[in-house]
């Protein structure tokens, strides 16, 4: 940078906030995944995102943990750590709690995020700490060459189930919504339009915010999504979520709708009452986020892509500092040695 640069600047060597571009999230490390993964749509979109948030790189970390997912801090030009499998939600909440000043972003697979770091995901989301964590699904072990994962349907056959899966696959968006994750959505890989718009809800929320990504890996289990994900079958199959809107799908030709004992159904528009139509509220009841996720068995049939649900919720590391601030007002600065050798101590030999 110039010297006329960096007084432009304000003398201290960074760019200004509102001249931020994608190149400004752009490390020099070599992109290097399979040609044709999802995951280079996924960054090129999240690098073209980020400039909008007005936050500048050196405020902003991501974490990952182990997979084909993990390589995604080196490519962006901002503060990472590669962590151990599983555990970068345990490291982003360090990160979240320890700093509130800093954006905090996650970046995990259905391998690492839901098999070993199941618990730590899970805990993430029900203490809402203020962190966005991006989950690529793509149902199937991709690093480790092609085993099944969480996420992989019954009856996958893969090198680690040569007789096909006899395991129940998780639903990433009903299990963060049973952890009571304050915001929950799904997107699509290369539908970049959408993915920017949901990544710019989650970047608005206060808390834990989870998105699943559907992400293909063409080399171990490609064309899983392609009824969700291809354009000549996605139009008819991907049903949109918008908040206060009627949730229509192929072309407005079907809806979801309430039908017998209360159960969510897909029918034709004209087969049933409009009032049976169902509208989407994202700050409703968490019993109609739950039924939309299950409306599909999985991406081989019409499946719900958007934001599922959304609420406020207290967030964590406020409250800890507010106790903390408490504590300080009535006994003063506490003195760690003192801590340390109070309560039940012994002296051994």
């Amino acid at each position: 940078m110039s010297d006329v640069e960096n007084e432009q600047n304000g003398g201290n060597g960074q760019r200004a906030v509102g001249t931020l571009t994608k190149k400004d999230f752009t490390s020099d490390q070599e992109v290097r995944w399979c040609p044709g993964c999802g995951d280079y749509a996924i960054l090129a979109t999240v690098q073209a995102f980020m400039p909008e948030l007005g936050i500048t790189p050196d405020n902003t970390v991501f974490v990952s943990g182990i997979g084909c997912s993990g390589r995604f801090t080196y490519y962006m030009d901002t503060y990472g750590m590669h962590g151990i499998h599983g555990r970068a939600p345990a490291l982003a909440t360090g990160i979240a709690t320890a700093r509130p000043d800093l954006d905090v972003w996650v970046v995990t697979g259905d391998g690492d995020g839901l098999s070993i770091g199941g618990n730590h995901l899970i805990h993430a989301l029900r203490r809402n700490v203020n962190m966005k964590i991006l989950l690529f699904n793509n149902q199937i072990y991709g690093l480790t060459k092609g085993q099944y994962s969480p996420t992989s349907e019954e009856g996958k056959v893969t090198k680690s189930t040569p007789f096909g899966s006899v395991d129940h696959p998780f639903n990433p968006i009903a299990l963060a919504l049973g952890a009571e994750a304050t915001f929950v959505a799904r997107t699509v890989d290369n539908d970049r339009q959408h993915l920017m718009q949901v990544l710019r809800q989650a970047a608005a929320h206060r808390g834990a915010a989870f998105v699943e990504i559907y992400q293909n890996c063409n080399v171990f289990n490609d064309g899983a999504f392609d009824l969700i994900r291809e354009k000549p079958q996605g139009v008819h199959n991907q049903i949109r979520l918008e908040h206060g809107k009627p949730i229509l799908f192929d072309e407005e030709n079907r809806c979801v709708a309430v039908g017998d004992n209360g159960r969510l159904i897909l029918a034709g528009v004209d087969d049933v009452s409009p009032d049976d139509i169902v509208v989407h509220d994202v700050h409703g009841r968490p019993s109609l986020a739950f039924a939309l996720a299950h409306l599909a068995h999985g991406p081989t049939e019409p499946t719900c892509i958007g934001v599922f649900r959304e609420v406020e919720r207290p967030v964590y590391g406020e409250a800890m500092d507010k106790q903390i601030e408490v504590a300080t007002e009535r006994l003063g600065r506490g003195d760690l040695a003192t801590l340390l050798h109070s309560g039940d101590t012994w002296t051994v030999g």
